[in-house]
């Protein structure tokens, strides 16, 4: 095709950018809900979670609403960010959910 370039990665490269890429999507306090995973997993589709870290292979490793902790590969299972709306809406309901108990 001309005009287009083609990046000639190799395998390590690759890998390292993917993880690279991981860790700048996934910082820490980052609120993530699962899509779909290929496992029986403790984490149902729709579950939201909060990252804890993302580790050197890649895996983000939220802490999942429902108190499981499962890993997800970055690039692999599904899973996405909440949206800032999504996440403000979430401040919101606990803050009303406080309000509501007296707090």
């Amino acid at each position: 095709m001309k005009g287009v370039k083609f990046m000639n990665w190799s395998d390590d490269e690759y890998e390292r950018r993917r993880i690279e890429r991981a860790k700048e999507l996934y910082p820490s306090g980052t609120r993530v809900k699962m899509i779909q995973i290929d496992l029986d997993s403790p984490v149902p589709a729709g579950t939201k979670g909060t990252v804890k870290f993302v580790d050197d292979r890649g895996f983000v490793f939220p802490a999942w609403d429902n108190g499981a902790s499962l890993g997800v590969a970055y690039g692999k299972d599904r899973f996405r960010k909440l949206t800032e709306k999504e996440t403000l809406e979430e401040q919101e309901e606990s803050q009303r959910m406080g309000m509501d108990m007296g707090m």
